[in-house]
């Protein structure tokens, strides 16, 4: 396990209240981005920072340079998880809440469910629960085929696949999403999301990456004309955890997620 850390020497976003409340009052979210590109977390700082809770603040995390550089099977969900719950457990013991800020049924997130109490959900879920309540039927922008089929598989684990109109991929492999002309892949992007909205019939786009989430408003622009939502996992992520920390409720560790500090310790493992 790594060394005491400090979460408040990460990089963060604040509410516009929070310098005014008692720090007790304060909601410390935790922003994991379980690859070790350090652009794609502060994309997503910039990104909240435009939507915080008043009384928020989000932290930005990123994987150390022993994990993947970005997540694009289940070996990068492994390694990267492992790597993120052994470099981070100080700080996320410091967090009222956590958001995994990779769009996949991410281990990492079932994790530190399991190890800690506080909320904590992953971008896609996020995005897809909120697509539930202000759409009928959403469509799914991602990157690589590979992740279509693996996004598939999470639609179907969160029982949602009845709500789903499709997903289609970009083609571009996550680092291409940053690496390539800004005007190409923005193209890419808007026809992709078109073709949801118009052979799918998908009444809200969700951008399947967390790499994409400063494309939301060139997404937008493209679907706008068909009455389109497009939502953003990271955005939505942090304020639907917002919301539950504000009303006082923390994970079930009954089940599922009883707590996997306790097993370990009865049985003698006194490490991670």
């Amino acid at each position: 396990m790594s060394p005491s850390k400090d979460l408040n020497k990460l990089p963060f976003a604040k509410g516009s209240c929070v310098d005014l409340l008692d720090p007790s009052k304060v909601q410390k979210i935790l922003l994991i981005n379980p690859n070790c590109t350090e652009l794609m977390t502060v994309n997503c700082i910039k990104m909240v920072e435009q939507h915080l809770p008043a009384d928020a603040i989000v932290y930005g995390y990123t994987a150390p340079k022993t994990g993947p550089t970005t997540v694009e099977g289940h070996l990068d969900g492994v390694l990267s998880s492992a790597d993120v719950m052994r470099d981070a457990y100080d700080l996320i013991k410091q967090a009222d809440a956590c958001l995994v800020a990779c769009f996949s049924d991410h281990p990492l997130t079932n994790c530190i469910r399991e190890e800690f109490d506080m909320p904590t959900c992953g971008i896609m879920e996020a995005a897809i629960y909120s697509s539930r309540i202000i759409g009928g039927r959403f469509g799914i922008v991602t990157t690589v085929y590979r992740s279509s089929i693996r996004h598939d598989d999470g639609v179907r684990n969160y029982g949602l696949s009845g709500n789903c109109a499709g997903l289609l991929s970009t083609g571009l492999k996550v680092a291409e999403l940053h690496t390539k002309p800004r005007d190409e892949v923005l193209s890419i992007m808007k026809n992709v999301a078109t073709k949801l909205v118009v052979d799918k019939d998908a009444d809200c786009i969700l951008l399947g990456c967390a790499g994409m989430t400063d494309m939301k408003q060139a997404v937008e622009e493209a679907v706008h004309p068909y009455g389109v939502i497009v939502i953003d996992g990271v955005v939505a992520g942090v304020n639907l955890l917002s919301g539950i920390v504000r009303t006082g409720l923390t994970t079930s560790k009954r089940g599922l997620f009883c707590s996997s500090l306790e097993s370990r310790q009865s049985r003698g493992q006194d490490w991670i």
